[in-house]
């Protein structure tokens, strides 16, 4: 039997990192376990453990308080900017946790019931935990790590990125994408035999994790040629007057000389990414710029996907550039795409179709009994 268009191969393979789960917590809770374990068995008294336990959780928490205390001597200069004049807000800013100051009054508590006769040597203790924490805070020891202030900046959602990826729907995809099946129809009618397959009537979005953003598709790629622009859509925005959103249209020839169209165009917020990376008063990295051009592309990816007006309306293409410039990669990287639709929209029939049944009888299925006899006979055949 005939078959539908086969599904192209990818032509490269993009990491985009997923959202990080709770695995370092769990490995927190795994070596907890191993621990106590250790602790239980290696058969230590269980009053000098208790006693060490408690005074150890002791100098962690005066550790926090010692921290917050700096910081508390830094915010209370910025009351008015910052706080809004006050004081208990930086305080709470300060010390986020509202049980650090009870947990550290129940383990001082704790350390002077278990101390016994050394009950007088609680102070030097308690001193000797703070210079070791302070020196540790003046040595930077308690700065976060690479990965704890990436997840906390994802987590908390305000990375460069996510802001980019909100401000890009909020500001253009939100207003044209849900007008763009419209704009399809009319340039369909008029021309049919240019967008032949629905499945492609989208806004293909272009996302080089490069952030390398050409302003000219036809510069980038031979291959790429500008057909026309779409409708029109006219709004009065943030005070401009009859602001104009449009798209283009393009055809993508292929190996074989066929033509395929498609509207396309660049993340135009990948430009602000590119142009910080090279100002110097930005301090951001090509690392840096990589790494939030994957989160731009996974924040704007789930941010479509809860939007219900923009369903079926886009296409994200995000791909990584080759280290050895191809004249044609772009293209390629757009037609895997437009095969992919044409799949999606023309699926593979089965070798052998299920059977649906018919709601009409066939002429074998129906037997007609004529009677001779003139009296009323009974409709079973079984002389019932």
């Amino acid at each position: 039997m005939s078959r539908g268009p086969q599904r192209p191969q990818r032509p490269s393979t993009l990491r985009i990192p997923r959202a990080r789960g709770g695995r370092a917590q769990r490995a927190g809770y795994l070596l907890l376990a191993v621990c106590a374990a250790a602790l239980y068995l290696a058969g230590e008294p269980l009053l000098p453990t208790a006693r060490s336990l408690t005074f150890h959780f002791l100098a962690l928490q005066v550790g926090v308080l010692l921290k917050g205390t700096c910081y508390l001597a830094e915010e209370i200069f910025h009351l008015q900017s910052r706080h809004r004049g006050s004081f208990w807000r930086a305080l709470s800013a300060c010390f986020p946790l509202p049980w650090h100051g009870p947990a550290l009054l129940l383990c001082a508590l704790a350390c002077v019931a278990l101390l016994d006769e050394d009950r007088q040597k609680l102070g030097l203790h308690l001193g000797l935990a703070a210079l070791c924490q302070l020196l540790s805070l003046a040595l930077g020891l308690h700065k976060p790590s690479a990965v704890e202030a990436s997840e906390m900046s994802e987590r908390s959602k305000q990375n460069v990125a996510h802001g980019l990826a909100w401000s890009y729907y909020v500001g253009y995809l939100k207003i044209v994408l849900p007008r763009l099946p419209k704009s399809m129809e009319e340039f369909s009618r008029a021309n049919p035999s240019v967008l032949s397959c629905r499945g492609t009537w989208k806004l293909h979005i272009l996302v080089p994790l490069s952030c390398d953003v050409c302003d000219d598709l036809e510069k980038a790629d031979s291959n790429i040629q500008y057909l026309t622009d779409l409708t029109e859509t006219t709004l009065t925005r943030a005070g401009t007057k009859n602001r104009v959103y449009k798209h283009s249209l393009y055809a993508i020839r292929d190996e074989d000389n066929k033509l395929w169209h498609c509207a396309v165009e660049y993340a135009t917020p990948l430009q602000s990414l590119y142009a910080m990376s090279q100002d110097e008063c930005a301090a951001f990295s090509r690392e840096d710029r990589l790494e939030q051009a994957k989160l731009f592309y996974r924040s704007l990816e789930e941010i479509l996907k809860g939007s219900k007006e923009c369903a079926g309306t886009y296409r994200l293409i995000a791909y990584e550039e080759p280290a050895e410039a191809e004249p044609h990669f772009l293209s390629r990287e757009i037609l895997w795409h437009l095969r992919q639709q044409h799949c999606e929209e023309y699926p593979v029939q089965e070798e052998n179709p299920p059977h649906t049944p018919s709601t009409a009888l066939s002429s074998a299925e129906l037997s007609l009994h004529i009677s001779t006899s003139d009296l009323p006979q009974p409709l079973r055949s079984d002389g019932f």
